[in-house]
This record gives structure tokens, sequence and C-alpha cells, in this order.
């Protein structure tokens, strides 16, 4: 089996041929060319990768913590040997620029691996609890995982590696779009010495595959990355049989600028991080609130950042942005951007059709909004591409409130030079991370939202925790 071959499913240890025949062509979404082609899981393939996944559970569950950090350990050798070959795979297939790819994406597999190992060595499976009884955690079983386009690896080792760590065994269904590095992942955990079973790879699509093993009755887990809309429909799948579901979801994260902050910096930095891996980011800084004393400067500024950016050649290093993933999302780009047009929105730079010089490939001209109300569709909606909105706000207290005035609480973001007011707005804003003056997320922090942006948290410690039972031993 080549790279490039992705017809093939591993179930139980071995690469078979699918039962489907449903072919999915994959497309390098900088050339628009045909780079492989995948099948279509069906029902029959979600159950034969489940019943691999059930038997080797039976043994999986009953491995000792000391053996599963030593795969753990194996399992960094072997991902860190590959790091260029999964970055390179994710430019292909997603259009990550590569110096982002090796940095950010690719890193993702090691950076979340490393904090799981230490979640795992730190963590007690058998402690006293005050009453005297004794707690023991368990793995919680078989575990489905879904897993989106936007952070191929990232997401799959945020899901992978704590069921591995735990002892659960596991069927992982990567987006269609993007199996070359989920092939790549699969080898690489192959190689590592997981036991036959272990860990299942199938491609499909979500109603089909994604749908068939929600709502298995011998899967006790679901976890899932993506749209709200698919998230609802994992729960809904998966309430019949009563699993654990955990679910990240989507974002429309505010991004709430103050006067006293050092505004030529924290815009600046807020636009590139807005337009990082091209828009396509759930928790990106997309709402740009702006305090009014500053917000025509504050304009200029992000007008000025927005238009240095480079979009081009995801294979050329350096800082750009390369292409959306797919046509499908490259129109929905463009229909949002006509929509904040149609609406009254100010277009402040960018706008619709692709930057010049680049007729090929689903590149969007990175875009600000000015003057935006937070009705508005481009407010309201997730557009998960390289555009921007901005709106001002008269003091402290309105800033709040629209920057909570959304269905959504992943992310916001916070830019002051008063200690104290980041403090104080930080604790009234409903998000699961808040982001103070350039502040990063972190390996082995948890990571996920409030309301409509996901249930649970995924990274470290808490991660770990999801794909875990506890026990309680009562003695006399």
């Amino acid at each position: 089996m080549t790279e490039r071959d992705l017809s093939a499913f591993l179930v139980g240890g071995e690469w078979v041929t699918p039962s489907s025949k449903t072919e999915f062509p994959v497309l390098n979404p900088a050339t628009e060319q045909r780079i492989g082609t995948i099948v279509l899981g069906n029902e029959t393939d979600v159950d034969r990768a489940v019943a691999a996944a059930v038997k080797a559970f039976r043994t999986y569950s009953l491995t000792t913590k000391a053996e599963r950090l030593a795969l753990l350990y194996r399992l960094m050798d072997e991902t860190t040997a590959r790091l260029e070959d999964l970055a390179q795979a994710m430019t292909a297939e997603m259009g990550a620029p590569i110096t982002m790819a090796r940095e950010a994406q690719a890193d993702g597999a090691v950076g979340h691996l490393s904090a799981f190992i230490e979640a795992l060595e730190r963590q007690d499976e058998r402690e006293t609890l005050p009453n005297g009884e004794v707690l023991v955690r368990e793995p919680i079983g078989v575990c489905g995982l879904i897993t989106p386009w936007n952070w191929p690896i990232y997401q799959i080792a945020l899901k992978v590696i704590p069921a591995l760590a735990a002892g659960c065994t596991c069927v992982l269904k990567p987006s269609e779009h993007t199996p070359l590095s989920a092939v790549l992942y699969a080898k690489i955990i192959q190689a590592a010495g997981f036991p036959p079973g272990v860990f299942n790879l199938i491609q499909g699509e979500g109603p089909v595959a994604g749908a068939a093993l929600s709502r298995h009755p011998d899967v006790q887990m679901m976890s899932f990355t993506g749209s709200t809309r698919a998230g609802i429909a994992v729960t809904r799948d998966a309430a019949d049989t009563v699993k654990r579901v955990t679910l990240e979801l989507g974002g429309k994260s505010p991004n709430l600028v103050f006067a006293d902050c050092d505004l030529e910096e924290r815009v600046a930095n807020s636009v590139t991080e807005c337009f990082y891996n091209t828009g396509q980011s759930c928790d990106a800084p997309t709402r740009m609130l702006v305090e009014r004393s500053c917000y025509d400067e504050a304009k200029a500024i992000a007008k000025a950042a927005a238009e240095a950016v480079i979009v081009g050649d995801p294979n050329e290093e350096g800082d750009r942005l390369g292409p959306l993933f797919d046509r499908i999302q490259f129109d929905r780009v463009q229909a949002l951007i006509r929509k904040g047009i149609e609406e009254g929105a100010t277009l402040l730079t960018g706008g619709p059709g692709r930057p010049d010089g680049l007729e090929t490939g689903w590149y969007v001209r990175p875009t600000v909004f000015c003057d935006v109300r937070n009705d508005m569709t481009i407010a309201r909606q997730e557009i998960f591409g390289p555009v921007l909105a901005m709106m001002p706000f008269d003091d402290e207290e309105e800033a709040i409130a629209i920057a909570n005035d959304t269905p959504y609480g992943l992310a916001a973001f916070v830019q002051t030079g008063d200690a104290e007011r980041a403090e104080r707005v930080a604790a009234r804003l409903r998000a699961g991370a808040v982001h103070i003056n350039g502040g990063v997320y972190q390996y082995g922090s948890p990571f996920g939202g409030y309301k409509q942006s996901g249930v649970g948290r995924e990274g470290g410690i808490w991660g770990l925790e999801d794909y875990q039972e506890t026990k309680i031993l009562h003695f006399p």
C-alpha cells in the first residue's frame, strides 16, 4: 500500500478492502487536481471495524499503565520520525502552508502526545477517598472518533492518543477530505506496536459512516469535532444507546480591543490570528470589538495588516495564506462576503473574488469589514475563511454584552493594558478560553467551549478522563 493508495481501511491490524465500492476523489485545493481516491465506507465497514475494536478491548483494557506508557513512548519516536511526511500530506490535501504545517499542524501530533504522556504518568489509577472507599479508573470501552479537515492531525491526536492511553480501543473516521495524513498516522500507530484492533481506521461521510458509528450498540463513547449542525446529529444518533458524547463544535469568537492596549501591536496581531490557517479555525477571533475612542485608528491598522498578508502557493516557505480546502467552502465564503456587503457593512479591504494572479485554486482575498452590527449575518454565522468583522463599543458593559450575544462560546480574546480589567472582563465572558494580550493555547490545557460550541474538554488530564469510567470499591 503506497501513501497515495487510500482505498484500504485498517481493521484488526490489517489493511483490508472495504465492503463499499463508493469512491470519492481527493483534490489538492491549490491546484484543483486529484491526488488520490478513497472509498466511502458503509454500515458493513463500520460493523467490521467495531467488531475488531471489541475483540481487542478484551485484552488491551487489561494492560497496565506502564505497558501503555511504553507504547506511547514508541509512538513518540515513530511520530517524530515522520513529522515532515505529515506536514507535506496536509499541505497537499488541505492547502496548509508548509511552514505552518510543520510548526503547528504536524507539531500537534507530538505536542499533544507529550502532554497526554505526562497526564497519564501523573494520574493515579486507584485512590482512596476521604471516606475510606477506593476509586478505580478504567477505560470506558470502544470509542468512535470523528475528526475534521481543518486541523487534521491535531484533532486526531486529541482523540486517538487519550483513548489509547486510557486502555480503550477505537475506530477513527477522519474527514473524507483529508485522508492522506490520517492514513500516515495509522501507519505510525502500527509501527509503534499497538496490538491489532486497538486502533482502526475507516473512511466515509458523516451521514453514512459517522451515523453508523454513532448508533452502534457496541460503541460506548463518541468524540466528535466539527460543525454544530453535525454535532447535533451525532448526539441524536448516540442517544438511543446512551453513549457518552463529547463535542468540540463551532465558534464566533469575540476579540475585545480596549483603547489602553498597545493598539498597533494588538490589532495587527489580531488580524494575523483571525486569518491563521486561512481563517479555518473554530476559535478564530473573527469579531473585533473596538472601543470607540480608538476605532478609526484600529480600522487603519487592521486594513494595513490585512493588505500586507501574502496569499499564494502553500508549498512555498514562510508566512502566507493558502487556499480554502475545497470549492464548496470557497463558494460559501464568497456568498457570505457578498452578504456582508448587501446587509450594509463597510468593506474596508478585500471583498469577493480571488486575489490577483491566483486564478487556479480556492484562494480568497483577505477581507475586513467595519461598521458591522452584531445582528448581521457575518457577525452571527461562522464563516471559516479569512474574513474579519469590526464593530465599535462605548464602554466595558457594552463590549461584554456584544461579546456574549452569540450562540457560541468556544473562545474569546481581550486586548488591554489594565491587568485588573483583563481579569474582570474575562470572568464575564461566556467562553471556554480567554486569550489575553496574545496569550496562546499550550499543550496539556483543556480545550472546549460553552453553549453551542460543545460539550466536554479535550487535552491533558481532562481529555484523558473523558475516556475513563470511575468505579467505587466498597469494602467492609
